[in-house]
């Protein structure tokens, strides 16, 4: 017979495996583009879609039932078409980038408008810090797919450097 070693969390005391077993699976096929999950995301060049695996990412929808309920962390594929990317902003926590298809242009700056910009391929990857503006341009040729994992389980709608997008953060949410 089998021994856990760890406590399961509150919510998950007395169920089933079979019912974590289902709750706790996300297959690609069964995820949702959403083309709107960010208010830049609504502006020529920023354009990309979200496919939700664990919690909601720094789009701040929560409430989405079809994505595995997030614990300390989440878990997003991004799908974004040459030309287009995000805008510049920061999270209060960690977020990662992680490759999986094409390539993409990563970039930290700072509070002066300077730039640093490198380019990811494949099984590459960026940590950004809490706090340090960040941001990503597919400039390639072709799509590029990649992982992004924000380090809370729910965490805050994402602080847009831009003043007028800052304002706006959340409109997304409304429709």
């Amino acid at each position: 017979m089998a021994t856990a070693r760890h406590a399961r969390p509150k919510e998950l005391e007395g169920v089933s495996i079979d019912t974590i077993f289902e709750r706790y699976i996300a297959r690609f096929a069964d995820r949702k583009a959403d083309w709107a999950a960010f208010e830049d995301a609504k502006i020529e060049g920023f354009k990309r879609a979200q496919h939700r695996f664990i919690g909601a990412g720094g789009s701040g929808k929560h409430g989405d039932s079809s994505a595995i309920p997030p614990g300390n962390f989440t878990l997003s594929i991004m799908y974004v078409p040459p030309g287009q990317g995000n805008a510049a902003h920061t999270h209060e926590v960690e977020e990662v980038f992680f490759v999986l298809q094409g390539y993409l242009d990563v970039f930290v700056e700072d509070e002066d408008g300077r730039r640093l910009t490198r380019r990811l391929g494949p099984w590459e990857c960026i940590a950004c810090p809490a706090g340090v503006i960040h941001g990503y341009q597919n400039d390639s040729l072709e799509p590029v797919y990649f992982q992004v994992m924000i380090g809370r389980g729910k965490p805050e709608t994402m602080g847009y450097a831009d003043e007028e997008l800052f304002k706006r953060r959340g409109d997304h949410l409304k429709s």
